[in-house]
């Protein structure tokens, strides 16, 4: 009787670490290479990322919008940011929404005012 405890207490420690491990919260902070596909095309653009609690920010750079600040949020496994650039002197916003698959990548889907698509990340 005594072993069966141990036994189950072993087990129910061992899933609630599991789950506290999966739970945590990852820190994006670094350097991500990005893969975009939209309606425009394909890009791959490199972003810098700085996190502080839930808040981010960075530096997006691409051979399309050039380079531009960002700013978001992490909370839980979801990351929100915004890069606001130019394409030829005409403003553009790019808002990326994605889920955080773990500490080294990410996908989710990109909108802008001249159509959406979709990305996936892995940490540099």
């Amino acid at each position: 009787m005594r072993a069966r405890f141990v036994s189950l207490t072993v087990i129910v420690i061992s899933l609630a670490a599991a789950a506290a491990a999966q739970n945590a919260k990852v820190d994006v902070s670094g350097v991500w290479v990005f893969s975009v596909e939209s309606a425009a095309g394909s890009s791959s653009p490199t972003i810098t990322f700085k996190q502080e609690g839930e808040k981010i920010t960075g530096h997006y750079s691409s051979q399309v919008v050039g380079e531009a600040p960002l700013v978001g949020t992490v909370k839980d496994q979801t990351i929100d940011f915004t890069i606001t650039g130019e394409i030829q002197g005409t403003p553009l916003v790019l808002k990326y929404t994605g889920t955080i698959e773990n500490k080294d990548s990410m996908k989710g889907k990109l909108s802008t005012e001249f159509g959406d698509g979709t990305f996936t990340a892995k940490r540099k």
